[in-house]
């Protein structure tokens, strides 16, 4: 079936956006990527996500993330419609995003990637992408994928806040709890033991006790 699953590696494909034909993997580089999709050019909800995306791109940057975003129309509209998006955010009206829009007006990246959302139609009857995050690792590998439906915009502060997350993961034996943001606590994973985690947590480890005796909930400071 098409589509991605966690740990699969993104395809390389080539195609027009607003910044010019790219190469997917030449884009990444070595960067960690976000690839986002949109039902529909000049729609309500999609507007809104991408002048928020817009205002965030600094913080993504920061974290070494490239952004980039997906919509079944042409490069065209989606020029025409970036100087809507920034009017919305209240900045000058110019077609310069700081991110790139990929056209794909027949629809072949969103069928490879499994964006399609059956319920939601144009009105020709064509079906339009849902809305779709992509989070891949500097190894061009799926490493979070979240979907919505078309008709529930989503939370950009949200898609930082797992960013913030993944890229802590990936470097540190620990996971991230419940609402966890940057800078709060942290736990090491069960496979550690604690001789080990002494070791590579030295400012400290909180073992909160339970009544199962189990001595699993591990707390540290954020490495």
């Amino acid at each position: 079936m098409p589509g991605l699953l966690l740990g699969d590696e993104a395809p390389n494909f080539e195609v027009d956006t607003t910044h010019g034909r790219i190469r997917f993997h030449d884009f990444l580089g070595d960067s960690w990527g976000i690839l986002f999709s949109h039902p529909r050019d000049f729609t309500p909800v999609c507007t809104t996500e991408l002048g928020r995306a817009a205002k965030l791109a600094p913080e993504f940057k920061k974290r070494n993330v490239k952004m980039i975003a997906l919509s079944i129309d042409d490069v065209n509209d989606h020029l025409a419609w970036s100087k809507d998006i920034n009017a919305y955010n209240g900045d000058e009206p110019t077609e310069k995003l700081p991110f790139p829009i990929i056209a794909d007006a027949k629809r072949d990246l969103s069928i490879q990637l499994g964006m399609l959302d059956p319920d939601e139609r144009d009105k020709d009857g064509m079906p339009l992408t849902a809305r779709v995050v992509f989070v891949f690792g500097p190894d061009k590998k799926l490493k979070l994928s979240i979907l919505y439906p078309a008709t529930t915009g989503r939370n950009f502060d949200e898609i930082l806040r797992v960013v913030d997350s993944l890229q802590l993961t990936a470097k540190n034996k620990v996971a991230t709890p419940v609402d966890w943001k940057r800078g709060d606590r942290v736990m090491v994973i069960p496979s550690v033991p604690d001789d080990e985690a002494k070791k590579l947590f030295p400012e400290g480890i909180f073992t909160k006790e339970l009544p199962s005796g189990k001595k699993y909930l591990r707390y540290t400071p954020q490495p």
